[in-house]
C-alpha cells in the first residue's frame, strides 16, 4: 500500500472523530458520551479503511479511551472515591474476560486440531465425494449440517466456529481455491454461505443462540409475555425455511463461484482418500474430542458453560498431544483475532456505559409517535436490526437496547406486542450476517481471509436487508393472521 494512501486512510477517522466531537451534543446526551460515539465511529472507520490491522485499531481506540477516562458518566467521574486511571484500565482490560471472545479463540484451536490430524481433510474429501460434482451440493452440504445442530447447541460460535468451520475451511484448496486470487474460484462462495447460514440458524431456534435466551427472559420481565420453544420454532419457520431453502441459490447469484461443475473432482477425492490410508489413531482422538465437546455443548450446558467445555477441550488436546503448545502459540491469526474482537466488544461496552445506545433508541422511537401502529413495530424492528452496527456482541445488544425498544413499542396503542416481540427476538439471529464483528463466528469466517474486507461488508448489508426483508414479508403477516 502506498504511503500517501496509508496516511489518509489514517487521517480520515481521525478527522471524524474530531468533526463529531467539535459538533454539539444532542439534547438529552452528556457531551462525553457524544465524544465517546465519534471515537467509535473513527474506530468503525478505520476497520473499513485499514491503515493498520484490526486488531490494531481495536486496541488503540481501546487506549485513547483509556487515557482520555471516557466510558464514564459525569456523574460517575465525579462521585465521591472514583479513581479515573484504576477504572479506566478495568474496563479496557474488560473484553478479555469476555466468554465468547475465549470460544472464538477455542475454535481457531480446533480448526488447527482438524487440519494438524488430517480429520478435517478426511471429512472433506468425504463430502467432496459424495456432493462435489456440484458446487451448490457442496454450499448445501454446509448449510444443513449447521442446521441439524442448531437446535441442541446455544452457541452459534461453538457450532459455526467450531464444527462446521474447520470442516468448510479444508474444502477449498481441494479445488485449488486459496485466499487471494483464487479465492473466487470456490472458497469465497463457500465460506460466505456457510457464514450466512448460521444467522439464519441462529434464528431458527430458541436454543440456537445464548442471547435468545436472555431475549425471552427480557420479553417476560418487560412486557410480561412468555416465549416458549415450540412456539418461537413455529413463528419463524415459514422465514426460516424460505431462507434455508434459498440461501445457498442466493449466494449462488450474488456471490458466484467460477468453478460450477467438476465432474472428476469426486474420483480425485476418492483417490486422496485411499492415499490417506486408514483412520488415525490422532484423528481418532480429535474426533472423539468433538463429539465429547458437541455432547456437552448439548447436554451439559446447565453444568458447564459453552466456553470451558470449549477450553476443556482444547488443554485435552494439548494432553492428547494431538497438539503441541508450541501449535497453540504460535497460531498468529488465533491470537490476531482474540485482540481484536477482545478490543471491540469493549468499545461496544462503552456505548452502553455512557449512555449513548439508551439515548438514541429513545430518540427515534419518540419520533415515531403518531404513525400506525404496525408502521411503528415495523420501524422499530428496522432500527433494531441496523443498530446492531454499534455492537460487536448480540449479548449486549439484546441487553442494552431490547428491553428499551420493546418497552417504547409496548407503550403504543394498539401495537401487536407478542408479535412485535417475536420480530425483535428473531431478527437477533439474522443481524449476525452484518459485518465481521457482528456476532461470535464471523471474525473466524472473516479471518480465513476467502471472503475480501470490502465484500464482507458489502455482502453483510446486502444479506441483512434481505433477511430482514424476509422476516418483515413473511413473518408479520403470518404473525398477525395467526392472531399472534
Amino acid at each position: 500500500m502506498a504511503r500517501s494512501t496509508i496516511i489518509w486512510k489514517s487521517i480520515l477517522p481521525l478527522a471524524v472523530w474530531l468533526l463529531i466531537a467539535l459538533i454539539p451534543a444532542p439534547a438529552g446526551l452528556e457531551p462525553r458520551a457524544w465524544v465517546y460515539f465519534g471515537l467509535f465511529c473513527a474506530v468503525v472507520l478505520g476497520l473499513v479503511l485499514e491503515p493498520l490491522p484490526s486488531a490494531a485499531i481495536g486496541l488503540v481506540g481501546v487506549v485513547t479511551a483509556t487515557v482520555l477516562q471516557l466510558p464514564f458518566t459525569a456523574a460517575q467521574v465525579a462521585a465521591k472515591g472514583f479513581n479515573g486511571p484504576a477504572e479506566s484500565i478495568r474496563w479496557a482490560l474488560s473484553g478479555f474476560t469476555n466468554t465468547t471472545v475465549w470460544l472464538i479463540f477455542s475454535a481457531f484451536m480446533f480448526a488447527l486440531g482438524y487440519e494438524k490430524t488430517g480429520l478435517g481433510r478426511r471429512l472433506a474429501l468425504l463430502l467432496v465425494r459424495a456432493l462435489g460434482k456440484r458446487t451448490l451440493g457442496l454450499a448445501y452440504a454446509l448449510t444443513f449440517s449447521d442446521l441439524l445442530a442448531a437446535p441442541f447447541t446455544p452457541s452459534n460460535t461453538a457450532r459455526s466456529g467450531g464444527i462446521v468451520f474447520p470442516v468448510a475451511r479444508c474444502i477449498p484448496p481441494l479445488y485449488d481455491s486459496s485466499p487471494g486470487p483464487s479465492a473466487r474460484r470456490i472458497g469465497s462462495y463457500l465460506m460466505w454461505t456457510a457464514f450466512a447460514a448460521q444467522a439464519v440458524t441462529s434464528s431458527m431456534f430458541l436454543t440456537a443462540l445464548a442471547p435468545n435466551l436472555l431475549a425471552v427472559e427480557l420479553v417476560r420481565k418487560t412486557v410480561k409475555i412468555e416465549i416458549g420453544w415450540a412456539q418461537w420454532m413455529m413463528g419463524f419457520l415459514p422465514v426460516g425455511l424460505v431462507l434455508i431453502l434459498t440461501l445457498p441459490l442466493l449466494a449462488w447469484v450474488l456471490y458466484p463461484p467460477e468453478l460450477k461443475l467438476s465432474p472428476e473432482v469426486p474420483r480425485w477425492a476418492d483417490d486422496q482418500l485411499k492415499s490417506m490410508g486408514k483412520v488415525k489413531r490422532d484423528e481418532i482422538g480429535m474426533g472423539a474430542l468433538v463429539i465429547l465437546a458437541l455432547g456437552l455443548w448439548i447436554a451439559g450446558r446447565s453444568l458447564l458453560d459453552a466456553t470451558t467445555v470449549a477450553l476443556v477441550v482444547v488443554a485435552l488436546m494439548v494432553v492428547s498431544r494431538i497438539v503441541s503448545w508450541d501449535d497453540i502459540i504460535g497460531n498468529k491469526p488465533a491470537w490476531n483475532v482474540l485482540m481484536w474482537f477482545a478490543t471491540l466488544v469493549t468499545m461496544a461496552d462503552g456505548l452502553a456505559r455512557v449512555g449513548f445506545v439508551g439515548w438514541f433508541a429513545k430518540s427515534v422511537a419518540a419520533r415515531l409517535a403518531g404513525m400506525p401502529p404496525v408502521a411503528v413495530m415495523i420501524a422499530l424492528v428496522v432500527l433494531f436490526f441496523f443498530v446492531h452496527y454499534l455492537f460487536a456482541s448480540s449479548t449486549a445488544h439484546t441487553t442494552a437496547v431490547l428491553p428499551v425498544v420493546l418497552a417504547a413499542g409496548a407503550a403504543v396503542p394498539g401495537l401487536p406486542t407478542l408479535t412485535f416481540a417475536l420480530l425483535l427476538c428473531y431478527s437477533l439471529g439474522l443481524m449476525g450476517v452484518i459485518s465481521p464483528y457482528a456476532t461470535g463466528p464471523a471474525p473466524i469466517w472473516y479471518g480465513s481471509h476467502y471472503v475480501p474486507q470490502r465484500d464482507f461488508w458489502r455482502l453483510g448489508l446486502v444479506f441483512g436487508t434481505i433477511f430482514l426483508g424476509a422476516l418483515l414479508l413473511i413473518g408479520v403477516p403470518i404473525l398477525l393472521l395467526r392472531g399472534v
